[in-house]
C-alpha cells in the first residue's frame, strides 16, 4: 500500500513525468500545425509565464495542463485542422507504443518512469478524444475534430 516511503514518486510523477507527457502531447499539435503552414506557440502549465523559448512558454504551474494555440494554416483544410487536432493523442500514442516496443524487445528495462509515462500518456488520450465540451468552454480535441469533420464551425479555440 501507500507510506510516507513512497511521496517521492508522486513528487516525481506529478513535477517531473506529466509535465513531460504534457509536452509532448502539445509538441503532437505543434509539428502538425508547422508541416500545415501554422504559427504557433506551446504553453506548458498554466499561470504567468516563467520563461519563453522560441514557440516554448513554459508557466508558473508548470506541471498543471498546457495548450498550443495557432493563428491560421496557410494549407486550411478539413483534413489539415483534424491532424492539428489530433496530434497530441497521435504523438502520445505512437510514444506508448514505441517505448513498449523497446521495452519488450530488452532495449530498455521497464521502470517507474516508462510506466508512469505510459500511464499518463493514455490519461492524456482518452480524456483528449472523448467529444466533450471543457470547463474552459473550449471544445476538447476529439470535439473539435468532430466538429471539423462535420462541418460544424469553432470558436476560436487553440489546438488544445
Amino acid at each position: 500500500m501507500f507510506g510516507f516511503t513512497e511521496i517521492w514518486k508522486f513528487f516525481f510523477s506529478f513535477f517531473l513525468v506529466l509535465p513531460g507527457v504534457t509536452f509532448l502531447h502539445e509538441f503532437g499539435h505543434y509539428f502538425f500545425a508547422r508541416i500545415f503552414g501554422g504559427k504557433v506557440r506551446v504553453h506548458v502549465g498554466t499561470g504567468n509565464v516563467l520563461m519563453k523559448i522560441g514557440p516554448l512558454r513554459i508557466r508558473k504551474l508548470y506541471f498543471y495542463d498546457g495548450w498550443c494555440e495557432y493563428v491560421s494554416l496557410k494549407e486550411d483544410a478539413k483534413y489539415s485542422k483534424v491532424l492539428v487536432y489530433l496530434g497530441g493523442s497521435l504523438f502520445n500514442l505512437a510514444a506508448i507504443l514505441l517505448l513498449n516496443f523497446f521495452v519488450f524487445k530488452g532495449i530498455f528495462e521497464a521502470n517507474l518512469f516508462f510506466y508512469q509515462f505510459t500511464y499518463f500518456s493514455f490519461y492524456y488520450v482518452f480524456f483528449s478524444l472523448m467529444p466533450m465540451e471543457q470547463s474552459s468552454g473550449c471544445p476538447s480535441d476529439g470535439l473539435a475534430a468532430l466538429n471539423t469533420i462535420k462541418g460544424i464551425q469553432l470558436k476560436s479555440h487553440p489546438a488544445d
